[in-house]
């Protein structure tokens, strides 16, 4: 499976602001590629701004479509007027791995609960258009087997395939090569065993 990420280094994130009725709304757009990097982001985000009114949130850490590793959190709001509209922007994107957190000044002006689910969902909306995006690639571990000759033959077509090699082991047999083969693509290696001249074996786990 290949989706897009949002392309931020972890423990840092990316910033916009939108003011309604004079609220205004702080996004913060981050990589979550799990719970624990989310739950960082949020915590500065409590530490940045200690007076605001609330700090909404919600992420999805995992892929696409993911239904365990996600949450939302509405943070005081009346309920359903903040992490919900917030996720279903983030879930509709198509993007994995990604958290947000909005913050709120309140501005002295009430925006009922059909204004604060539009605010928030446009707050991450706009966040969004802006947000630096990188492709991840799922990868499925293969080991193969190759005689020492063949190694940079191996390793020469791995990198056009743009398969990255993880681990080599050298033995008495040859060197076996543990590969982050994609796992939405068939692994045919049937070109590499041309190159090598049937030298290569494919070896399946016990």
């Amino acid at each position: 499976m290949r989706y897009n990420v949002p392309d931020i280094p972890a423990g840092r994130w990316q910033e916009s602001s939108l003011e309604v009725e004079k609220s205004r709304f702080i996004t913060w757009l981050c990589h979550a590629p799990d719970n624990a990097a989310f739950e960082a982001i949020l915590a500065e985000a409590r530490r940045t701004h200690p007076g605001a009114s609330h700090h909404c949130s919600a992420f999805i850490a995992g892929p696409p479509g993911e239904q365990t590793a996600i949450g939302f959190s509405d943070d005081g709001e009346p309920g359903g007027t903040a992490g919900r509209p917030m996720f279903q922007v983030l879930e509709g994107a198509g993007l994995g791995q990604v958290g947000c957190v909005v913050t709120r000044y309140f501005g002295g002006t009430k925006l009922g609960t059909g204004g604060l689910a539009r605010a928030y969902s446009r707050a991450v909306a706009e966040g969004l258009e802006a947000l630096p995006r990188r492709t991840v690639v799922e990868r499925t571990p293969l080991r193969l087997r190759v005689e020492f000759a063949g190694e940079a033959e191996a390793r020469a077509w791995l990198a056009e395939q743009e398969v990255p090699v993880a681990q080599a082991d050298y033995g008495a047999e040859g060197v076996v090569l543990t590969v982050g083969w994609p796992s939405d693509v068939p692994a045919n290696l049937s070109a590499l065993e041309t190159r090598l001249r049937g030298r290569l074996a494919l070896l399946q786990d016990n």
